[in-house]
């Protein structure tokens, strides 16, 4: 058989014809789709989706092909680092032979300190001793109290003392505090504070509004607080803080050294870490490192420094003997007496040799922890050098010390000095370039110094949850209202309307209140105020501040949305736009206002979110008759009513005939506020079905048809269903016990629990959780259960064509519902919503209390449990338990979720605040909820925590499949081969980064930042138009977080907007192998990408915080952000 040999056909005309109407097409999409600069743009307050105004010359893009919307979904791999903490943690020895001394320096580290200072090839010594003074900005007072009380005179002290002793150093870290003295102080005392900085002689460290704590707070305040300091320090300084310095936190994690990496600082000092750790890192003569992400990225700059001993005071800093260093602490104040005070000891001329030899052996020793010979000494403590006279003691002996052993350097061969955190970071880069790498954090933190035997700080992860969960939502309030303010005050900078004038003015005066809100949610993260471990009057005294600025967050909304939203500028200045909340009084549930169809049957939504999301609105009504109209799509949308049930004083359940919620669902575009009319309209079709055995009573009359439909409930377990879920409730609890997943035929036990552990007295507190072993654990609902009666009146299903829940009532200590939705959207239908209203009552009710939610299943996360954790809502943590160690170890931080997972299968628990949560058996997850403790844990407050206020807790629950093979795990024992090496080999396997599935990170997002709902009010005003609707943000590349979008006080006039903002961006990593893969989100900014009626004269990408500047980008369509990456670019509108 012969091969065909293939020919060529001869150009024909009709090839021709259609390359010249390629060629012509191609250059018609040339031609209409360069930027065209003469078109008029449409105006904002239109009801239509608008474009951008025209750019300027200066956004002039360049011809390119679009970049793909869709992307694959990259996939995470994890970082290889020479330390690997969950894998190190487990192999310590956690009850060591030095446990009683409370000091880990044994013989073996003396022998070693003996050797080494006799080694010629040693670097000379060179200590920085760096003064001090640690002020909170609350703890045992209130943030006023501690500012007239001790800080004012300690700023005053700094400036009198350092220009009277040449060559003496401070550091300030606490920016909030600095700031009320320069509001109050004389130009001539801010010049002189300008003139130290200068020098170098006072380092302003981390410049944070406050020194956060690391474990309780959210990416979102963090980012926003070191926003705040930062610019306070380069507008009124002119400095960008170098150094961070965070000595007081309990435990320290990952993200602030990476934030603070992005902020551009070069090293930062971090102190409270297990004293397992202290040990093993002094073993290996590690105190520095560079502390890298979990996710395999670009190693960061910024050089860790972890100070050796137990705490920051001078007894803990000057060597590793607390008996001699506390002789080196000269503060005498007449009248105060303390443990110092019985062993201090002037420097005389007869005293100065034995002493100066006493103190540098003590240096020495600390150096004999490092390779370098560098060291770092803190000299100060709580709110110290108050007084002029502690100033002159310090300075003036430790002087003669310095000045002998810098003058007899064949007796000491060491060079002293006092400097700063800068000093040090130089000194030891320069004889230092060998610095391993880190991953992973140091929680939980334990001491030993206060008792002599282990005391876990896994406490303060859970205490005080009403507070937790109101900042949590003061930061949602405040984003909104950033995002407002921002593009709506911008807007009516850009327009030459008139009619906006009285608009401007309502957002100019509110923007003093914005600055308020912003410093009251920074001074919140302070590492006593989010923990919940100040005295109860200073956490009623954050609270009010943040009770004050979430009300006027509220005001500002309501009059930006009423610039946008109301065509009528005559009523601008009037309240027409209302929240639909109320705060009324700090520390009492919020009130939520009723619609009426005679003054306020119109509702403005808003979503927050740079992405479309559906969600069910809730809103109060006092009639049934009733519908619900989207006037931007002009569609009735699904509705359901729903009873609201009352509890009589007997007892008995009553369906309210005049209070009634009414649920819709609404779907909203990204970043846009839409209008929903009410309407009168009967169809008892949308009226919910109620199963209740005891909520007859209060019902109509015979001649009268119920309102709602009750029907008794049927003998065995309860069952509720979606068209994703099946949910098998216990009947005799009322409680979750299975979940059958319809969509992949999957059943597993999802068992849910509540109990708790009973602190053991003079134990547990504020900070420490420490469970009372010889107990049990507690069975706090029996109390409160009617375990005799058979009519089951506990329980309460409400069923309708939106939702589906069943609440079961232990009053008036736990309401306890669940509620699946009946909605066609993929997250709201594979989601299960959790609700959990907790009343501890007044105390001694509940006393030594520490309430969990508990959920058991059947997915196998090892006989050794793994779980994983989030890290501030920022990255996640593999957390493996520690056998070893009780329950109180192995409790760790979340912020925004935890989850479980074997080879087939993920369950996540969502939360809206920071709570702690273990797996401390197989197959178990749970959280803690609330914790009562009458005692103190003598840690310093004093007191025990009995304020429990009556807190709403609200979860999602995702049971997801696994869809490819993960890595299984290695459940052997890990080698620890670097017990004598200093240096260490990077894990090698080549494993995928953990991550949230993508259903998993936009419910988070939805429950953090959920839809903001306004009433039209118009009681005074009648019948007016309001906007359809109004779209901020076009093309906005949904896999994108807008965290932020910040206004930047203008340089001149303080408490006055600028026209330029900071827009922060985060890009929450996913899984690709968990849950529904196939919905990809786009990650890629194009030429669309536009904020509707502004235009943008100049985009730059900064530092995270704003200071430092990159590059200057041609516009929105530049912008280029990486998985897990979190990027500031400023704005100038």
């Amino acid at each position: 058989m012969r091969a065909r040999v293939p020919r060529c056909r001869s150009f024909s005309t009709r090839i021709l014809a259609i390359l010249l109407l390629v060629l012509g097409f191609g250059a018609y999409c040339y031609y209409f789709s360069s930027p065209s600069f003469n078109k008029t743009s449409n105006s904002i307050t239109s009801g239509e989706d608008i474009d951008l105004k025209a750019p300027p010359p200066f956004f002039h893009e360049p011809i390119r092909q679009e970049k793909a919307n869709l992307e694959q979904c990259p996939v995470l791999k994890e970082s290889a680092a020479d330390i690997d903490t969950v894998s190190i943690y487990p192999s310590f020895e956690f009850q060591p032979s030095w446990l009683r001394t409370k000091e880990f320096w044994e013989q073996s580290f003396e022998e070693r300190y003996e050797k080494i200072r006799n080694d010629n090839r040693r670097p000379r010594l060179k200590v920085i001793v760096v003064p001090h003074s640690h002020n909170d900005p609350g703890w045992l007072k209130t943030f006023e109290q501690y500012f007239e009380w001790k800080t004012k005179n300690i700023i005053n002290n700094i400036i009198q003392k350092l220009t009277q002793y040449p060559n003496m150093t401070f550091i300030w870290t606490e920016i909030s505090f600095l700031n009320a003295w320069w509001e109050r102080s004389h130009p001539v005392k801010q010049k002189a504070l300008k003139k130290l900085i200068k020098e170098g002689r006072l380092e302003i460290t981390t410049g944070g509004w406050v020194m956060p704590d690391e474990a309780c707070t959210h990416i979102y305040a963090l980012v926003d607080q070191f926003i705040e300091g930062h610019h306070w320090v380069k507008t009124n300084l002119g400095i960008i803080p170098k150094t961070g310095w965070s000595i007081d936190p309990f435990g320290h994690g990952p993200t602030v050294p990476y934030l603070l990496d992005q902020s551009g600082l070069e090293g930062t000092i971090i102190q409270r870490i297990h004293y397992a750790w202290k040990q093993w890192l002094a073993e290996r003569q590690i105190e520095e490192f560079y502390w890298i992400p979990g996710w395999s990225t670009k190693k960061p700059s910024i050089v860790v420094h972890n100070l050796p001993f137990d705490i920051y005071s001078i007894k803990s800093t000057c060597g590793p003997h607390p008996s001699v260093c506390l002789s080196f602490d000269f503060r005498k104040i007449p009248g105060e007496y303390s443990e110092y005070t019985s062993k201090q000891e002037e420097i005389t001329e007869q005293n100065l040799h034995s002493k100066s030899k006493t103190l540098i052996e003590e240096y020495d020793r600390i150096g004999s922890l490092t390779p370098h010979n560098v060291v770092l000494v803190p000299l100060g403590d709580d709110f110290r050098y108050e007084y002029g006279v502690e100033f002159d003691a310090q300075y003036t002996n430790y002087m003669k010390m310095f000045n002998y052993i810098n003058s007899h350097k064949d007796l000491f061969n060491a060079d002293v000095q006092f400097g700063t955190p800068h000093d040090y970071f130089t000194a030891m880069r320069e004889r230092h370039q060998i610095i391993p790498s880190l991953k992973g954090d140091f929680f939980v933190y334990s001491d030993i110094f206060s008792e002599g035997k282990p005391a876990y700080w896994s406490g303060y992860y859970t205490t005080r949850p009403y507070l937790k969960i109101f900042a949590r939502e003061f930061e949602h309030q405040l984003r909104t209202s950033e995002i407002l303010f921002s593009l709506v005050s911008n807007y009516i900078k850009q327009s030459s309307d008139n009619k906006f004038i009285a608009s401007e003015k309502k957002l100019e005066k509110s923007y003093e209140q914005l600055i308020i809100a912003r410093r009251n949610l920074g001074l919140f993260q302070h590492h006593d105020a989010i923990t919940g471990t100040s005295k109860a009057n200073v956490m009623y005294d954050y609270g009010t501040k943040l009770f004050a600025s979430i009300n006027h967050c509220l005001r500002l909304q309501e009059a930006a949305l009423t610039a946008i939203m109301i065509p009528e500028e005559s009523l601008h200045s009037q309240s027409i736009i209302q929240s639909e909340i109320e705060w009324e009084t700090y520390g009492k549930p919020v009130k939520k206002l009723q619609v009426s169809f005679v003054d306020k049957k119109k509702i403005v939504l808003f979503n927050p979110l740079a992405e479309s999301r559906t969600e069910v609105i809730t809103v109060r009504s006092n009639t049934t008759n009733v519908r619900v109209y989207d006037t931007h799509k002009k569609v009735y949308v699904q509705y359901q009513i729903t009873p609201n049930i009352d509890i009589r004083e007997d007892g008995k359940r009553a369906i309210s005939d005049t209070n009634f919620d009414v649920l819709f669902v609404a779907t909203l575009p990204p970043l846009s506020s839409v209008t929903f009319n009410l309407e009168e309209h009967t169809n008892t079709s949308h009226r919910c079905d109620v199963f209740c055995n005891s909520c007859n009573e209060g019902q109509k009359s015979d001649s009268e048809k119920p309102l709602f439909v009750t029907k008794k409930m049927m003998p065995g377990d309860i069952q509720l269903e979606n068209s994703v879920l099946s949910l098998l409730i216990n009947r005799n609890t009322g409680f979750l016990r299975q979940i059958y997943r319809k969509d992949i035929r999957k059943k597993n036990v999802v068992e849910m629990q509540f109990g708790a552990y009973q602190s053991a007295q003079r134990h547990s507190g504020a900070y420490l959780f420490m469970p009372d072993y010889d107990a049990p654990e507690k069975n706090v609902l029996h109390p409160y259960s009617n375990w005799n009666s058979l009519q089951d009146d506990n329980i309460i299903i409400v069923s309708g064509p939106v939702s589906t829940e069943i609440t079961t009532m232990y009053l008036p200590f736990l309401v306890h519902t669940i509620r699946i939705y009946n909605v066609d959207d993929p997250a709201l239908s594979h989601g299960v919503f959790i609700e959990n209203i907790v009343d501890f009552e007044n105390p001694p009710k509940n006393r030594e209390t520490e309430l969990f939610m508990r959920i058991q299943t059947d997915i196998q996360n090892g006989d050794i449990p793994e779980f994983y954790t989030d890290q501030n809502g920022f990255q996640y943590q593999k957390r493996v338990k520690v056998e070893k160690l009780g329950i109180e170890a192995n409790y760790y931080p979340i912020t925004t979720m935890a989850w479980l997972q074997d080879e087939e299968t993920r369950l996540t628990l969502l939360t809206n605040h920071a709570q702690g949560a273990a797996a401390f058996e197989p197959g178990r997850l749970e959280v803690m909820l609330d914790r009562r403790t009458l005692y103190d844990d003598f840690r310093g407050i004093g007191e025990g925590v009995v304020d429990n206020k009556p807190t709403v807790f609200h979860n999602w629950l995702l049971l997801e499949p696994i869809v490819s093979p993960r890595t299984k795990r290695d459940t052997s024992e890990k080698s620890i081969r670097h017990v004598s090496e200093r240096h260490f080999s990077p894990n090698e396997k080549d494993t995928a980064y953990q991550l949230p599935s993508q259903m998993a990170s936009y419910l988070s997002k939805t429950l953090n930042y959920p839809v903001n709902i306004y009433l039209v009010d118009t009681s005074e005003v009648g019948e007016i138009e309001v906007k359809t609707h109004q779209i901020f943000l076009q093309n906005f590349p949904s896999g994108i977080h807008l965290m932020t979008l910040r206004t930047i006080t203008d340089d001149i006039l303080e408490q006055f907007p600028s026209s330029a903002c900071y827009m922060v961006l985060q890009r929450p990593g996913v899984s690709c192998s968990v849950g529904d893969t196939t919905q990809k989100r786009s990650t890629v900014f194009t030429s669309k990408t536009k904020f509707s009626g502004l235009n943008i004269y100049n985009l730059t990408s900064v530092s995270l915080t704003g200071l430092k500047t990159h590059k200057s980008l041609a516009g929105l369509h530049d912008i280029e952000i990486h998985p897990m990456e979190v990027k500031t670019f400023k704005i100038r509108f």
